[in-house]
């Protein structure tokens, strides 16, 4: 399969968009404010789509909240359905959620106040839509959406139906974060330069399949699919690497990556994607059924300063077990200042001055984070005021987007050598970081004579609107294929 082509044209797209009314009349949805169904005492009832790995995270943090009450659980595999039981009453003996296969049936439950979503990437956006639709608030999983169009719609089906809406990158709520940021755009170390954002996390091959793998017994995999296509998985794992297949996934750079292209965004104060990027990089190392790259830098211009997002799943080299680090970063950020720099990691935070000796350290609770941020969600769901929450659709989906143009210009790319990826780096700090991305894949011994980096295509575009500028080709990637009936409609 080529790398895009599970993109649709905008001709046959507008063809399907009303088959997400198959859905919709099916649930009978009444929009509808927790305001006006409870007092601000009473238990908001809650129910999580999504069970395994991340789902299992919000089971345990959402299950123990004071004024929040567990009383669904949805998941189209029975036996992590059954799993996500045990581990809500293993955090909650008194907890007994009702137990869910269908989406639909959780979204037409008027007892249900919130949901958060735990989806693999392809749900996220039109489960956010439906369940506003459905008068529900939602709690979405980063990124908040698969594609850029249709975070968009899921935006305008918020606003529609007056719904909070929160994204689920919680590194927002750590206060060492919130300390280091704040730090960083004091000026006290100068302007800001450059805002990293490091992904090095170890992705090992997946291996090569012979053919179309056997879906478990226990899944549905028309709801597993949902809007992608009902093609046979093509992985031995059949849960999680999803993230490295396009029809579903959209690689580490909107996986991990997510949270720290967001922190790298609100440390620069933009509120939208930048007017400019181009991305390197490929899938190294190894030959496996993976899509998406293992290895990928982006660079996003903003005119007065660079925002530049790395992933990297090899190690530091061949047969090692650690991964790189940028100043003491593995997976986090590095904000760059005339007179200094600031690192964020999910356990420590500090600022250094220019020869990088440490002028302030702000200590970090990852775990208290994830609990904050859902706590922040049902503040915001008892008083509607979307000025409270730490991280709004909006808000989420401008950082997804980030990752999600840096990918459409690696899909746009074309295989080149080193010196043609210098030439279209011009910027100081970009032509830095392809230096360091070189030297990381010699040590893991890939000969880039043969194994070629793509070097993605330089793409301009309008921020507000999210559309590519004079390039019919990239804009044609902001959306997909849907599968009927699972349609993202074009109105909401």
């Amino acid at each position: 399969m080529k790398k895009n082509q599970w993109f649709l044209s905008r001709r046959t797209f507008l063809k399907r968009t009303a088959a997400t009314a198959a859905i919709a009349s099916t649930m009978r949805f009444t929009a509808r404010s927790y305001s006006q169904i409870a007092g601000a005492n009473d238990a908001i009832r809650h129910a999580i789509i999504g069970c395994n790995d991340c789902g299992r995270a919000h089971i345990k943090q959402f299950t123990p909240l004071a004024g929040l009450r567990l009383v669904g659980l949805c998941d189209v595999d029975t036996a992590v359905l059954d799993r996500g039981k045990g581990v809500a009453t293993d955090t909650l003996a008194s907890v007994n959620p009702t137990l869910y296969t269908d989406f639909r049936k959780v979204l037409e439950n008027k007892e249900i106040d919130t949901i958060s979503v735990a989806t693999p990437n392809h749900w996220h956006a039109l489960l956010t839509l439906l369940g506003c639709q459905a008068g529900k608030d939602v709690y979405i999983e980063k990124p908040t959406c698969h594609n850029v169009w249709e975070g968009q719609q899921a935006i305008a089906a918020r606003a529609k139906y007056n719904r909070i809406v929160q994204a689920g990158t919680q590194w927002r709520s750590m206060p060492a974060v919130q300390q280091a940021i704040a730090f960083a755009k004091s000026g006290q170390i100068g302007k800001i330069l450059v805002s990293r954002a490091f992904c090095y996390k170890p992705r090992p091959s997946i291996g090569k399949t012979d053919g179309p793998q056997p879906v478990p017994a226990t899944v549905n995999y028309d709801l597993w699919c949902g809007p992608a296509p009902m093609d046979p998985p093509r992985r031995k794992q059949f849960h999680y690497d999803w993230h490295w297949f396009w029809e579903t996934g959209n690689g580490d750079i909107g996986n991990q990556g997510a949270h720290q292209m967001d922190l790298a965004r609100l440390a620069l104060g933009k509120p939208t994607v930048a007017p400019s990027v181009i991305s390197v990089g490929g899938r190294l190392g190894y030959e496996d059924d993976g899509q998406t790259p293992n290895t990928l830098m982006a660079v996003h211009d903003y005119g007065d300063c660079l925002l530049i997002g790395e992933v990297r799943g090899l190690p530091t080299k061949a047969g090692a077990k650690q991964m790189d680090q940028y100043k003491g970063v593995d997976v986090g950020n590095v904000i760059e200042c005339e007179s200094g720099y600031v690192t964020i990691a999910q356990r420590q935070c500090a600022a250094f001055d220019k020869d990088g000796k440490q002028i302030q350290r702000f200590s970090n609770n990852a775990t208290a984070a994830e609990s904050a941020h859902k706590e922040n969600f049902l503040k915001a769901v008892r008083s509607r005021n979307r000025d409270e929450q730490a991280c709004e659709l909006a808000e989420g989906h401008a950082s997804s987007s980030l990752a999600l143009v840096g990918n459409i210009s690696y899909l746009l790319g074309k295989q080149s050598d080193p010196d043609a990826v210098k030439a279209a780096l011009s910027a100081p700090a970009a032509a830095e970081t392809f230096g360091r991305l070189q030297q990381h894949l010699a040590a893991n011994e890939v000969d880039l004579a043969t194994s070629k980096l793509t070097l993605g295509m330089p793409l301009q575009i309008e921020p507000v609107s999210q559309k590519f500028i004079n390039n019919d080709a990239a804009n044609a990637l902001l959306t997909r294929t849907y599968r009927e009936p699972f349609v993202v409609p074009e109105n909401v």
